[in-house]
């Protein structure tokens, strides 16, 4: 009796497409807009945390969308992407065509971006939005504060050169894995299937890497190297501005005092952020 063919096998043609789509929308076009916003650090600390306050201005809707169209799509591309690449049959060591290459390419990029962008999220938030949880993996998890947006972000990713070695690759196989992801897009969906259509999608594929990659390092040069963490001086005039920030909206009833305590903050060590207490509404001040 032959064997039932696998979940896998049976939905391939499904899954494959589904894989495909969620790569560009909405896991690629979500990078774009997160580099866009940590770019924008470029602009001084106060526009870099009006964004911060905007996507936290959800609310309890926040995690909702978060789950719903940020964290299951990129498990369900990432983990499916494993399915694939353990089903692959790379050959770019013995026919070292540029096709086989970038077949090659494209899984192991796919497989250091899933595993850059787990430790991402564990490196800012902790995985796990609990006050036990953050005061067990510190320092090593959950540096991100979005109440002092600029000031955690900058720390932490000056924590070490390692941080930033790490972010530079990750970014990097990010960004190469979406671009030519589009051109493998592409041909699984039929949109350019003859060689002349194949050469212009090369272009278009190239083009979204140079310009991703260079928002990518924009972002990342923004928290690395535009202000010295280990500068007192700099780092608290980036906190005060954070400060006036948050009491404004304290002040206006934009903010509760149990968000303010809650996503300050308030970690100990050599670099870490204690902004002043948090202010009553009464004594707020403009920015």
């Amino acid at each position: 009796m032959d064997e039932k063919p696998s979940f896998w096998v049976r939905h391939e043609f499904l899954l494959r497409r589904l894989h495909s789509l969620t790569g560009l929308v909405p896991v690629g076009a979500y990078m774009v807009i997160h580099l866009l916003t940590n770019a924008s650090i470029w602009n001084g600390p106060a526009s870099f945390q009006a964004a911060v306050y905007q996507i936290h201005s959800l609310g309890r809707l926040l995690p909702v969308i978060e789950w719903t169209f940020i964290f299951i799509p990129i498990l369900f591309h990432g983990l499916y992407g494993l399915v694939i690449i353990s089903e692959s049959q790379p050959n770019s060591g013995t026919y070292p065509y540029v096709s086989n290459i970038r077949y090659t390419l494209q899984r192991a990029t796919g497989l250091i971006a899933f595993l850059f962008i787990g430790w991402h999220v564990f490196h800012m938030h902790g995985w796990i939005h609990s006050e036990a949880w953050r005061q067990l993996i510190d320092p090593w998890g959950g540096q991100f504060a979005p109440f002092n947006a600029a000031s955690t972000a900058t720390a932490a990713m000056q924590q070490s050169m390692w941080v930033s070695v790490v972010y530079v690759v990750g970014v990097a196989a990010c960004v190469y894995h979406l671009a030519n992801g589009i051109w493998t897009m592409g041909i699984t969906w039929g949109l350019w299937t003859s060689p002349a259509a194949q050469r212009r999608a090369d272009w278009v594929a190239l083009a979204v890497g140079v310009v991703v990659f260079a928002l990518g390092i924009s972002a990342w040069s923004g928290f690395a190297l535009r202000v010295d963490a280990d500068d007192p001086q700099a780092m608290e005039a980036m906190r005060a501005v954070e400060q006036r920030m948050l009491e404004r909206r304290l002040h206006e009833g934009l903010v509760t005092e149990e968000e303010a305590r809650h996503k300050t903050a308030h970690r100990s060590g050599p670099r870490a952020e204690s902004p002043e207490a948090v202010t009553s509404p009464g004594q707020a001040q403009e920015p």
